[in-house]
């Protein structure tokens, strides 16, 4: 995710500055900030004493000396805060304590079933926050926020599940008044597959300015970054590929009511559903992808379709959108090379030429952390933005966005 620069006037938006360049790694020194942010040096001192105070920056080694005494050397310090980060699929919860650059210092995955309704859920979302939090030995006021992605389209400005086909009893619900006021911090919710987008982006493919991240799981979803940001569109649910209907797609119905969507189709239930009929059992978009990798002759010839099934759609999102990269995530992704080799198969089949001569179809390289990474940046982004840098304290944290 792309961060525009703040204007450097006025106090938040200098502190914003200096965070964001300090966050690539680089140590640097007082009149390199100075040159880089075209903040005065005196203001940079002030700043930089704010950050200090908070823990957010720390000095390192000394810099070279150029003759007299060596500049001292300030760094991001991303152990200062940490951040509770939540991935909620249909059939499970993963969760996990993460540092302010994202790395995961205490994680917990359990099986549940997102049906199971939004107080079940989150309370073992709260109860496995607490758990992480004297696991890895941190205080409740080390918490910066906490980032959660569901599994359904969510307002990302309430933080509120917008009739979401698989979540019953979800449509609505306060999940930041919930999460937030049991754990004390700022929570913010959105889609799954959109922290997935986010975090694959920004760890793996943050050179690409527009890309497209799908995730093919029990149902089928994507996420889109645009000009380097992740587009939300105007109400949260941009990206909604997976019911989207196909031509061939009969009068199948779908979660969401509607029949023939892509989802119905091509979605991990929907295959699982076709073994077990065919005399090879299972559940889930997991054992299914371990059913290919085993070499099962149906599953691989219905993954691969699948793959062809999800070109389809993609073949017209990239003549609309026209992306750099494709990112294939999600439990069915573990397939191996099927279903991703069915995508290209149409894409490059039905696409233009122009569109497709730099595209790269992939799968993804965060895998499973992908949504845990997001959800952290998520938080982190918001917390350290211009609205907020200021006051980046505990009891100066911002609360939850209504």
């Amino acid at each position: 995710m792309r961060e525009s620069g703040p204007s450097p006037t006025g106090p938040t938006a200098g502190t914003a500055l200096l965070l964001r360049l300090v966050r690539d790694g680089r140590p640097r020194t007082r009149a390199e900030l100075a040159a880089e942010s075209g903040l005065a040096r005196s203001t940079v001192a002030e700043r930089l004493d704010t950050l200090l105070d908070s823990g957010l920056l720390c000095h390192t080694d000394k810099g070279p000396s150029t003759g007299g005494r060596p500049p001292s050397l300030y760094a991001f310090n991303p152990g200062a805060r940490v951040v509770l980060a939540a991935d909620i699929g249909a059939t499970h919860l993963t969760a996990a304590l993460t540092d302010l650059s994202g790395e995961v210092l205490a994680e917990e995955n359990v099986s549940l079933d997102v049906a199971a309704g939004p107080d079940v859920v989150l309370e073992e979302l709260c109860r496995l926050g607490g758990a992480l939090l004297d696991r890895a030995d941190r205080a409740r006021g080390d918490l910066m926020g906490i980032g959660i992605g569901l599994p359904g389209p969510v307002e990302h400005r309430s933080g509120r599940p917008t009739n979401p086909p698989i979540m019953p009893g979800w449509d609505g619900f306060d999940v930041p008044g919930f999460v937030g006021g049991r754990l004390g911090a700022v929570t913010l919710v959105d889609n799954d597959v959109n922290i997935m987008a986010l975090g694959e982006h920004r760890a793996h493919w943050a050179e690409a300015e527009h890309m497209i991240y799908v995730k093919v799981a029990t149902g089928i979803g994507s996420g889109l970054i645009a000009g380097g940001r992740l587009h939300r569109g105007s109400q949260g649910v941009a990206g909604d590929m997976g019911h989207v209907r196909l031509p061939h797609g009969a009068e199948l119905p779908c979660r969401c009511g509607n029949v023939g969507c892509l989802e119905a189709v091509a979605g991990g239930s929907a295959l699982a559903r076709r073994l077990t009929e065919m005399g090879s059992p299972v559940r889930t978009s997991g054992e299914v992808a371990a059913l290919a990798r085993g070499g099962s002759v149906a599953a691989l010839t219905l993954v691969r379709q699948a793959g062809r099934d999800i070109g389809e759609v993609l073949a017209t999102a990239v003549s609309f959108f026209n992306p750099s990269v494709i990112v294939i995530g999600g439990a069915l992704s573990l397939a191996g090379e099927h279903l991703i080799a069915g995508v290209r198969e149409v894409v490059y089949q039905r696409s233009l030429p122009l569109a497709t001569r730099d595209l790269r179809i992939v799968q993804s390289r965060a895998g499973e952390r992908a949504g845990i990474h997001g959800a952290a940046l998520m938080v982190v982004e918001h917390a350290l933005g211009p609205a907020h840098a200021e006051s980046p304290v505990p009891e100066g944290l911002p609360v939850p966005i209504r």
